[in-house]
């Protein structure tokens, strides 16, 4: 599956798009997001709270759809779904 990564991300990743094994039962999106961290360790602590939350403005948009809008963490994604991870950002 593609994920879409931006700004201070793809830093991490060094690049804008990153492939990330898809496996039909381990399809949400804390799974999605946990097998990029062990792809990208430094990810973890710019991602996740100490107790597995998404930080602060940090969104996972599922299709253009924000996971807060469907069930989180526990949203179910498809092989040929959109997933794009956006960073906090600031701006003045």
């Amino acid at each position: 599956m593609k994920v879409k990564v931006f700004a201070n991300f793809r830093e991490i990743c060094q690049s804008k798009e990153v492939t990330v094994p898809y496996q039909a039962e381990n399809n949400r999106v804390i799974d999605i997001l946990e097998t990029l961290i062990q792809m990208f360790p430094p990810l973890e602590d710019e991602v996740f709270t100490p107790d597995r939350t998404l930080k602060p403005f940090v969104h996972v948009f599922i299709n253009g759809r924000n996971i807060i809008h469907e069930d989180g963490l526990q949203t179910r994604v498809g092989a040929d779904d959109q997933f794009a991870l956006f960073p906090p950002v600031a701006g003045g």
